[in-house]
């Protein structure tokens, strides 16, 4: 199965109204994003344990370790969780910048260092998402 036939699979697995939202923003991302590389993450490790909840990404930027090796990894990652949808901004190296720039303007959503948390996307303003989105990328794409 190719990453496009894993990620369909995964959203259309989801309960509505998660499933529908998903939808939403696999198509709000890319288009974002556009020609970005597509991620698809099961969540298990090499030993086929769950270690996390199975995630979609968008985008590449190199993670750059204290021990001077890099790993290629995406830049916005989408995942299910048990309350709604998590959204990951990765590579802004200021944990604090998403919930000061974006937190209050978001809507009903949980903005920790990269993760933007919420329930369905009728509670979050989906523009503000966008724009961090976009932010995110281009902070990235500038330290990288």
């Amino acid at each position: 199965m190719n990453v496009t036939e894993e990620i369909k699979k995964y959203i259309t697995s989801q309960p509505e109204p998660k499933r529908s939202d998903m939808q939403e923003l696999h198509r709000l991302i890319p288009q974002v994003m556009p020609k970005c590389k597509l991620w698809f993450l099961d969540g298990k490790d090499d030993k086929g344990k769950t270690v996390s909840n199975p995630n979609i990404g968008y985008g590449s930027y190199s993670i750059k370790y204290a021990d001077g090796t890099t790993r290629e990894f995406y830049q916005i990652g989408l995942s299910a969780n048990t309350t709604g949808i998590s959204v990951y901004i990765l590579g802004i190296k200021d944990k604090k910048y998403l919930a000061q720039t974006y937190g209050k303007k978001l809507g009903k959503a949980s903005v920790t260092g990269y993760c933007i948390k919420f329930k369905t996307i009728k509670d979050i303003n989906i523009d503000i998402l966008e724009a961090a989105i976009r932010d995110g990328v281009e902070i990235t794409n500038k330290t990288n």
